[in-house]
């Protein structure tokens, strides 16, 4: 038995040998893990949610032949795509515009804050990563990540607030039962819970003694030759938290140049939000970690989690009340930290050669009225949002649909939250092969069927 000490609780916070699922120890269900379906593709999905509801206009529809009340306020700014323009506040993606495919004609159907498209009835009230471990395992077989996270400021950030669950549960599993919840990193996830791993409340800041003492723990039980007795699945179970999970989640382990690149926390210095909205510390948070959970989100990836969400707290919403800032002044606390930390992440996974591996979502509940309103901001629209795809083996420098003359309507055939969710599971799964899977349940066979992927899916 593997335990390992937490100094701080004065108690072991992780047992290999006796951790109990329904019976069976790690190294049982990483061997029950690793028969994987002949349907499944070695891709990720990263769905970045924009929490709050973005304006199509001042991200990637800018309008500016329409009048001034309904054109993006800042102007529009030309891409490396010929005859594309977005919002000027996107100005970094623009330059990487020709990569990313873009959504025109997207709706979700109403204008209610909650988590549609990434938890709604259109994926069984679960999170869409959890559809994804209900078919292919909780677990990478090969490295023991968990293949479905998500991801809170606090994974990077412990003096960041709690995202709200006001709106709905990110973990949330609907039908499908909790047993396919989401790792978080940042709380209570499914599998930390199995795996019995309870950190103090500082275990980001202060985890470097801890990695320390696994390294030193690890490099004696090589030098004993232990390992080389152990068969396979129990020398994963060990590698899951000596080698794999410690390594995917500490960002020290990276480039310091590439960590500068992501990071947004100096575009938004929290001196410099303005108090006078009630949200001024969901703008704080969004700044300071947004580029560092992208960077964590490509690293999971990499080290097999196959759909990783991502959120910060409610930000993207621009009523110009007392809670939500002006649109000039809410693209600056949100729109630049997402146009930094995006584009950073699509540069990076191009470097690596990642491209088609990992696809990249985002995307929030809602879009925003076309029509500014008399302080300043736009409210709720759910007859048009913003949708931005990289990667994943699709199509892209294309755009897909068209609005109307104020950005306020379809303008062709309007692709709805069916056709996301058919898209993300073409691309996850070779779907032919799944419908030939009794395992696969027939509400999940329905779902899949009740939507058309998007015409970028080869």
């Amino acid at each position: 038995m593997l335990s390992v000490y937490d100094p701080s609780t004065r108690r072991s916070f992780l047992k290999v040998g006796s951790l109990g699922l329904g019976g069976l120890s790690l190294p049982q269900i990483l061997q029950a893990a690793s028969v994987l379906p002949s349907s499944l593709r070695d891709k990720s999905i990263v769905f970045l949610f924009m929490h709050g509801g973005p304006p199509q206009t001042e991200t990637f529809d800018p309008k500016m032949t329409a009048p001034a009340e309904y054109r993006c306020f800042n102007g529009e700014i030309p891409t490396s795509v010929p005859g594309l323009t977005y919002g000027a506040s996107m100005e970094k993606l623009a330059k990487v515009a020709h990569l990313t495919s873009i959504v025109r004609s997207f709706q979700t159907g109403d204008g209610a804050h909650n988590l549609k498209p990434l938890v709604s009835r259109h994926s069984l009230d679960a999170n869409i990563g959890s559809l994804y471990s209900r078919i292919a395992g909780s677990t990478d077989p090969s490295t023991g990540m968990p293949v479905n996270a998500v991801l809170f400021p606090r994974a990077v950030d412990q003096d960041a607030q709690t995202v709200t669950r006001q709106f709905g549960d990110f973990s949330g599993t609907g039908e499908i039962g909790g047993a396919y919840a989401p790792f978080v990193m940042s709380g209570k996830g499914a599998l930390l819970d199995n795996m019995r791993l309870k950190i103090s409340k500082s275990r980001l800041d202060d985890r470097r003694a801890l990695l320390a003492s696994l390294d030193q723990f690890k490099r004696k039980l090589d030098s004993s030759g232990n390992m080389d007795a152990m068969d396979r699945f129990n020398r994963q179970a060990y590698n899951v938290i000596l080698g794999g999970i410690n390594q995917a989640f500490d960002l020290s382990n990276e480039d310091p140049k590439l960590v500068a690149r992501y990071d947004t926390s100096r575009l938004v210095a929290p001196d410099n939000i303005d108090k006078k909205w009630n949200n001024h510390k969901n703008y704080r948070d969004h700044g300071q970690t947004l580029g560092k959970l992208m960077l964590l989100a490509r690293r999971l990836c990499e080290h097999g989690s196959r759909f990783v969400s991502v959120t910060t707290n409610f930000v993207w919403d621009f009523h110009a009340d007392q809670n939500n800032a002006t649109l000039d002044e809410g693209m600056r606390y949100v729109g630049h930290p997402f146009d930094h930390a995006v584009s950073a992440f699509i540069e990076d996974v191009e470097a690596r050669g990642m491209r088609d591996k990992i696809l990249l979502i985002a995307c929030g509940e809602m879009g925003r009225t076309p029509k500014i309103n008399a302080r300043g901001g736009r409210d709720h629209w759910g007859r048009l949002a913003p949708l931005l795809l990289y990667g994943g083996g699709l199509k892209m420098g294309q755009v897909v649909g068209r609005s109307d003359a104020t950005a306020g309507e379809p303008d062709s055939n309007p692709v709805g939250i069916d056709d996301l969710v058919a898209t993300i599971f073409h691309t996850l799964f070779d779907v032919s092969q799944l419908r030939l899977q009794s395992s696969v349940p027939g509400a999940m066979m329905r779902l899949l069927e009740s939507g058309s992927p998007l015409d970028l899916v080869g």
